[in-house]
This record gives C-alpha cells, structure tokens and sequence, in this order.
C-alpha cells in the first residue's frame, strides 16, 4: 500500500503538503500545477487516504455536516443584525467548504442529526442546550461565548477590553462622568461589557451605579432608557451604549430632547453595523468582525474534524473602535 511519504518524495515536496493536498485543506497555498502533480500521482500509486478507507465501510464520501444551535430565536436577528451577521459567516463559510448545514434556533426541536462533523452553539447556551450538543458529538465550538478551562473550542471578542477602552478613551478627552445603556441576556444579570465597565469604571472613578440602565438589546429598549435618564435633572455627558441597535433608539431620544451630539452628549457604542454609518449624525463605534466569528467556528470544526486535534482552541476576533460623528 502507498504511504505519504512515497507520494511526496516522488512529487518533490513534504510530507505534511502532500496531507493537506489530499485533505483538501483550504489554508493551504501551494501552486495550482503542484496540487496536480500530488493527485496525479497519488492516483497512480493508488493511495487512499483514512476518509476513504471509512467511506468503503459505508460512510457518504466526503460528507460534512455542521449542526449549528443558536441560544436565542431567530426574531434577534431582526432587532440586532450582529446575529444575522454571524449566521450570514456560518452560511458562506459552510458553502464555500460543501458542508451541509442545519440551523436550529431556541424553542424549536433539536433535529435527529446521525451523522455530524460538529456542533456550533452560538451565544451562551443553556444547560439543556449544552447537554444536547454534547450528547451528539465532542467536537462542539461556542460562538459569541467563552468559558474557563473548557473542553471545547470558542471563537469570541474581548468585550471587557472594549469596554476599559472606551472608558480610556472617554478620559483622554477630559471627560469626568460615562453613563451605560445596555442590555441583558438573561433577566436580572449583567452582561460583560456592563461588568467591565462598572468595575473599571469605578476604579477611575467616572462611573456610578446611578448612570447604568439596562434592558433589552433592541432600538425601542436603548430609546425608552434614554428617555429616562435623559428626564432628570442631571445626566453623564458621555454615553457608552451596548450595541449600535440600542444605539439608535438613543439617538432618537436624544434628538427628541434637542440635544446636540456631541456638543451636549458623546457616545459610543459595539458592532458597527451597516446602518452606523447613515445614522445622524454616524455613530462612533466599535467595529466587531461578526461575520468572521461563524466562518471561524466552522473553520474550527472543519480542522478538528480532519486532523483529530485533541486540545481546545479559543480564538479572539479583533476589534478596532471607529470614530465618527457622535464623538469629539
């Protein structure tokens, strides 16, 4: 039987390209004559790679599947398109791979999915949700959430650094006094942005539990808490707001209260959403690559899948803040 190393040393190249040659290995950048060769070669040695050596015992040739459960229903989507976004990378990637993909949202029933490559989770699931993934496959990668010491893979942003960030930057220009409007994903508990931004706010001594409103992550929730702190007598100077949805419903009622920004109030906010641009006047914000978290995971999967990689992997998606109109 052929072997690896008769394929590369008759085409000239390593071992390890002539694995990911026959893998089909779309990181790999070697020239197109090169990739012929390997083929042509492994062809006429009649090597067979491990996928096929399981196909002749009845698995479909080359068959992927990805399973993808989001934590939330699909109507977010609506309210914030970061989600859309991150299905919109799962999709494409998925597409540009061939692997077959099954979208489940919460509340809906998980379907009989016999044969996977993996699991994607996107947002902090459950523990129901957890143990259904996992009772399916350990190759499980969380979107958009991350856990200490976990068993499996996570592709996520470093929101408590956006949020000392912010409030740097906030007190570079001067400013005395950052007020937070956001949201919550479960009832009752702050997120990681207002935790980050409370405590590192506290420190530097320009946050106080009186200038935090939280409560759903959608534009009429950041408009109806704008309203109420904008109703007492005093209020922050400088906002920082959860996410760009939230953002414009604080916009509205900023305008509504004949406040100029950022004469009267600076803001900033997470995403940077197609829509931040055309907003008056544009939102500062942080540009969040969402669509690169899902392509990602299913990278993630993808590899460990093929390789067998054993250990989990974290991968933090940069951010860059992105100064607009609604900031000094």
């Amino acid at each position: 039987m052929a072997t690896l190393k008769d394929i590369a040393t008759e085409a000239g190249v390593s071992q390890a390209t002539v694995s990911r040659v026959l893998n089909d290995d779309p990181n790999l950048n070697v020239k197109e004559e090169t990739k012929h060769r390997i083929l042509e070669i492994a062809e006429k040695l009649e090597y067979k790679t491990s996928s096929s050596r399981k196909n002749q015992a009845g698995a479909p040739a080359g068959h992927r599947h990805i399973l993808a459960l989001y934590s939330y229903q699909q109507e977010l989507e609506i309210n914030d398109p970061y989600y859309l976004a991150i299905r919109h990378g799962i999709e494409t990637q998925c597409e540009k791979l061939g692997i077959e993909l099954t979208n489940c949202y919460e509340n809906n029933v998980i379907p009989d999915v016999k044969k996977i490559t993996g699991v994607l989770i996107v947002g902090q699931p459950s523990p129901s949700l957890r143990h259904a993934a996992t009772a399916l496959t350990d190759n499980v990668c969380f979107i958009d959430f991350h856990e200490a010491a976990s068993d499996y893979d996570a592709v996520d942003i470093d929101l408590a650094n956006i949020s000392k960030e912010i409030i740097d930057f906030f007190i570079a220009q001067g400013v005395t006094r950052i007020g937070f409007i956001g949201g919550e994903d479960k009832p009752g508990k702050a997120d990681v942005r207002e935790v980050a931004f409370t405590e590192y706010g506290r420190l530097k001594g320009v946050v106080s539990e009186a200038d935090i409103y939280r409560g759903g992550f959608s534009s009429s929730s950041g408009y109806e808490l704008a309203k109420i702190m904008l109703a007492k007598p005093d209020y922050p100077a400088a906002l920082f707001v959860a996410s760009d949805s939230i953002a414009i419903g604080v916009l509205r009622a900023i305008h509504e209260r004949g406040l100029s920004l950022p004469q009267d109030i600076s803001l900033v906010s997470v995403n940077d959403i197609p829509t931040a641009r055309f907003t008056f006047p544009p939102l500062s914000t942080v540009r969040i690559h969402s669509e690169m978290m899902g392509s990602q995971g299913v990278n993630l999967l993808f590899e460990k899948a093929r390789d067998g990689r054993a250990l989990p992997l974290r991968v933090f998606v940069p951010s860059k803040l992105k100064l607009r109109g609604t900031t000094r």
